[in-house]
């Protein structure tokens, strides 16, 4: 089955009460049983609720999985695959990732004996290097967040695997259209659902899928027992933006491909970070392993300051200034102090994250009308 197909119909079938063709939002907080204990595979909505369970199978399908498991929030399902963990070993991550998740290592895990240590996995023969007896998951965004870099899944996962290490891609950049890590040697892929996959803006929302029974059996009871559960309203919501993911993600990166080209070539960007130009550092890798090159982009100023940053988001009306994305309306953030600012600077600096970069999550709009929104705000600058 295609992926526009899956995207519409994998574990989804017509409500077996009613027929309806969407699937109904059971919105109900337990369930009633013939005995204890006897009852129609529903005991608790906490435990499981049938608009998350077609969600979850529709999710799997998507990723080529078996097991999909799903959180209130993507940094809700990050801390369950931590939670797998013991005090004592290790996370090893890439340098550039998203600042919540960076947090939740640091501030949150590290209490409970969590190490985290923050790596380049450009280069597999360094990257060899830094692993340890008690390195115990490797952490891989591609792209990265928000410096656009590209991680070799298949490389790092065979390294991973030799040495008994598990490996989770948070494929949330990409989305499940663009890129499937699982079929790549991945143990787990994490989505913050609340992006690409629900596409609107309008719900947040966490994913893990796996192909590992044992691990699946874990995480279902993680998910059980911590309670960090999406209620049916946003599960359906899901269900909703699904249906149109292949073509929204497809436009987007149309749209950023042609953005990217415009600010390459105007005279007060200095830089252009994205993978869909042929001297980028990760272009062969994204070819192999990505579909298509992605909606996000992001770009320094030739002024590395954060006036000069602060004063071109003030100009712009069609990207809005906010946090997030992957919704169907272009957004325009600046990491240094938004998503990413819980991250000390010196570490953001080691990365090329300046105070001067700027991240563009390109819509669905009119191509022309975004180019000549960005033109108008940078031609407000010195």
């Amino acid at each position: 089955m295609k992926f526009g197909t899956k995207a519409i119909h994998a574990g989804i079938e017509p409500d077996p009460a009613t027929g309806a063709v969407m699937t109904p939002i059971y919105q109900t907080s337990t369930y009633a049983q013939s005995a204890p204990g006897d009852h129609k595979g529903y005991e608790y909505a906490r435990t499981g609720n049938p608009t998350r369970t077609v969600l979850e199978n529709n999710l799997a399908a998507l990723e080529n999985g078996k097991y999909g498991i799903c959180f209130s929030s993507g940094l809700a399902a990050m801390d369950t695959i931590i939670r797998l963990l013991q005090p004592g070993d290790e996370v090893l991550a890439c340098d550039d990732l998203y600042g919540g998740s960076y947090r939740l290592l640091t501030k949150v895990h590290a209490t409970f004996g969590i190490k985290s240590r923050f790596v380049g996995m450009n280069n597999l023969s360094a990257f060899e290097k830094e692993i340890r007896p008690e390195t115990k998951l490797i952490w891989i965004e591609t792209p990265t967040n928000p410096m656009l870099n590209i991680v070799d899944i298949q490389a790092i996962c065979e390294v991973a695997s030799k040495k008994g290490i598990l490996t989770c891609v948070d494929n949330t950049f990409a989305s499940p259209y663009i890129q499937n890590p699982l079929d790549l040697g991945a143990d787990f892929v994490l989505h913050s659902a609340t992006k690409y996959i629900g596409g609107h803006s309008d719900v947040v929302h966490g994913a893990i899928i796996t192909n590992n029974e044992s691990y699946a059996q874990k995480l279902k009871f993680l998910q059980n027992a911590v309670g960090a559960v999406p209620g049916p309203q946003d599960c359906f919501l899901l269900l909703r933006g699904i249906k149109t993911l292949h073509i929204r993600v497809e436009r987007a990166c149309q749209n950023a491909a042609k953005i990217a080209d415009f600010l390459r070539s105007h005279q007060k960007i200095k830089q252009v970070f994205y993978p869909g130009f042929i001297d980028h550092p990760g272009h062969v890798i994204a070819v192999h392993q990505m579909r298509h090159f992605g909606g996000m982009v992001s770009f320094n100023l030739f002024t590395d300051t954060l006036d000069h940053a602060t004063k071109l988001l003030a100009n712009t009306k069609l990207f809005t200034l906010a946090e997030s994305l992957g919704g169907v309306e272009s957004l325009i953030g600046h990491p240094a102090t938004m998503t990413h600012a819980s991250i000390p600077r010196e570490e953001r600096l080691k990365v090329g994250l300046t105070d001067s970069l700027i991240r563009l999550s390109v819509g669905i709009e009119d191509f022309s009308d975004l180019i000549d929104d960005l033109h108008n705000a940078i031609d407000h600058l010195p």
